[in-house]
């Protein structure tokens, strides 16, 4: 059947020590609507996790910070194979006041990975 494209658990950037590390010692960018915040890890550590994060100030309803953070963990889920198996935990901020549309996020995202990838060699 192949591998599942879900984003599994521990794929995900959850632990509060590694995020902290992350903004401490980690580099950022921006592609709006996206900041993009990394940090290269020991190896022996597990491969590229991802976490993401609206704000509460420009989104008052969980509805609409859900719908964002939905559309950015799409977007990455599906473009994120050219860093599969790369020693990177990566947080991604959105940073735009209003929603947009999946297709803009998604273009943002592509150009994101690109530059984590071509970052990296």
């Amino acid at each position: 059947m192949g591998v599942p494209q879900t984003l599994q658990r521990q794929q995900r950037l959850k632990s509060r020590k590694q995020i902290d590390a992350l903004f401490r010692e980690g580099h950022s960018f921006a592609i709006y609507p996206l900041r993009i915040v990394f940090r290269e890890v020991s190896p022996e550590a597990e491969p590229l996790k991802f976490g993401v994060s609206v704000s509460t100030r420009y989104f008052k309803k969980a509805v609409d910070r859900n719908l964002m953070k939905r559309r950015i963990r799409e977007a990455w889920r599906l473009q994120r194979a050219p860093l599969e198996g790369l020693p990177l935990h990566v947080f991604v901020l959105y940073t735009a006041k209003e929603l947009l549309p999946y297709d803009r996020i998604s273009r943002s995202m592509g150009q994101a990975i690109e530059k984590l990838k071509d970052g990296r060699s």
